[in-house]
């Protein structure tokens, strides 16, 4: 089991019942979702949720999409950051300051907590984590708060 959760990115069929299927065969292996969604875009439909076991899930997804043409999947690492929820325009602030970067974002959605999900090239990811590192740092109350 990863000790940080991970990205599920699954291409399913734009049909009925796919996304059964790909719910039920994660809840059969055991895999909970933290976080995510799906979006269907010109006849495409890809999922991508956070997961704290990838491996498990990644198998399930395998293991469901013989003859059901669920797949294909991938795990992704992603990097979290925290919004200031009640402050409008922390997305954009963040997101900014990610492009002043050079880091371009792949796929952003929320989790379960509230935490914002970043998923971002391979080559990206140290770039995103020291901004998300000096967002954080921005964010924390000073000793004695």
């Amino acid at each position: 089991m990863s000790t940080h959760p991970q990205d599920l990115e699954v291409h399913l069929p734009d049909r009925p019942g796919a996304l059964a299927e790909l719910g039920q065969a994660l809840g059969a292996a055991g895999v909970s979702l933290e976080g995510g969604g799906v979006v269907t875009v010109g006849g495409r439909a890809v999922a991508h949720y956070l997961v704290h076991d990838g491996a498990r899930a990644l198998a399930a997804v395998t293991a469901a999409g013989i003859g059901a043409g669920i797949g294909p999947a991938a795990v992704h690492d992603v990097v979290l950051a925290r919004l200031d929820q009640e402050v409008p325009g922390q997305l954009g602030t963040l997101a900014r300051r990610l492009g002043d970067a050079g880091v371009n974002v792949l796929v952003q959605y929320s989790d379960h907590v509230g935490n914002l999900v970043l998923l971002v090239a391979d080559d990206d990811a140290a770039a995103c984590r020291k901004v998300v590192t000096a967002w954080g740092r921005r964010r924390s109350p000073s000793p004695g708060r």
